[in-house]
């Protein structure tokens, strides 16, 4: 029988999708992360950071999970403690979506909104509540995506091999949408130990860290989930050989097409990496382009894809 024990073992092995509508050279392949059981790439490292910290004993039994997050990386870490009997809490910035705050809270976890627009050491941050919380619960424990290897261990355990298989081995360039840093740099290490010419693109959005000319230049923007204001530890530069820039209004506008075109509802984070990935696609018509999209819509439905909201924000309907 094809069982799973558990909903922890549906994770990973998503389809490649072909993008045919929006690119109709037919060389950009979507690998399609929401059809994960949490609908985000973020449950392959949930599990992932806890089970290296049983095995590196520093976990016990019924602690106390504490983790800053966008959302998607708590509904990773939801799944794996509901099956292993953890408590959750989840720190999360004010910009982001209600519908993320009730799904994490759906499944039992605490969730604390902190500001959003404080720097990323201020103790009212979402990083430093969380740390501080870890610190006065007992048995608290700090996966911290952000510093933890086996968030890029995940992706190069799971997410490279599979886009490597899936593709013949013809991938021959990455795009992603660059956050903590684990999947790119799990996935594009993987790639390149299996052919060295893979390139690797990186997303940003406009006002993070990692494209950034200068500290002014770090400001907030809506797109959700990606980018940075501060280097985290997980993110090594040196796998990533072009960067892509796109705004908000062009995420969100290639969010709304991939709906209605492709059929596929993401979040904007997706609609930002399909913008690079198109513009990248048909410069290099002759190479396979791979393009990873980390979330579903349906948290977005009150947002990116309500016209009111997108007016009141200054952004164009499409």
């Amino acid at each position: 029988m094809d069982v799973r024990e558990s909903v922890i073992g549906a994770i990973g092995n998503t389809p490649l999708i072909r993008l045919s509508r929006i690119h109709p050279a037919g060389n950009l392949l979507a690998k399609v992360e929401y059809l994960n059981p949490g609908g985000s790439i973020k449950d392959r490292i949930g599990i992932a950071m806890i089970e290296d910290a049983e095995r590196s004993g520093l976990i016990e039994p019924g602690a106390t999970i504490v983790e800053p997050t966008s959302g998607n990386t708590g509904v990773g870490l939801a799944l794996a403690a509901a099956i292993k009997g953890y408590k959750l809490v989840c720190t999360m910035p004010d910009k982001m979506s209600q519908e993320k705050i009730d799904v994490l809270r759906a499944y039992g976890a605490e969730v604390v909104v902190c500001p959003t627009d404080v720097e990323p050491d201020d103790p009212r941050s979402y990083y430093s509540v969380a740390r501080t919380i870890a610190l006065e619960r007992p048995g608290g424990f700090l996966p911290n995506q952000y510093a933890n290897p086996a968030n890029p261990m995940a992706h190069y355990e799971s997410t490279g091999p599979e886009i490597w298989k899936q593709t013949d081995g013809e991938v021959g360039i990455l795009v992603v949408g660059l956050g903590t840093g684990g999947t790119v740099g799990g996935t594009a290490r993987y790639l390149k130990e299996q052919n060295p010419d893979v390139f690797v693109v990186g997303v940003d959005p406009v006002g993070s860290i990692y494209t950034a000319a200068t500290d002014a230049d770090v400001h907030t923007y809506l797109t959700e989930g990606v980018g940075e204001d501060f280097w985290p530890d997980t993110f090594d530069p040196s796998l990533v050989d072009d960067y892509e820039v796109v705004d908000d209004q062009q995420a969100f506008t290639m969010t709304r097409r991939l709906a209605r075109e492709e059929g596929l509802l993401v979040g904007g984070s997706c609609g930002m990496a399909v913008e690079a990935a198109v513009r990248v696609a048909t410069a290099r018509p002759a190479e396979l382009v791979v393009v990873i999209l980390p979330d579903g819509g349906r948290s977005y439905v009150s947002k990116i894809f309500n016209d009111d909201w997108m007016l009141a924000n200054d952004m164009e309907l499409n």
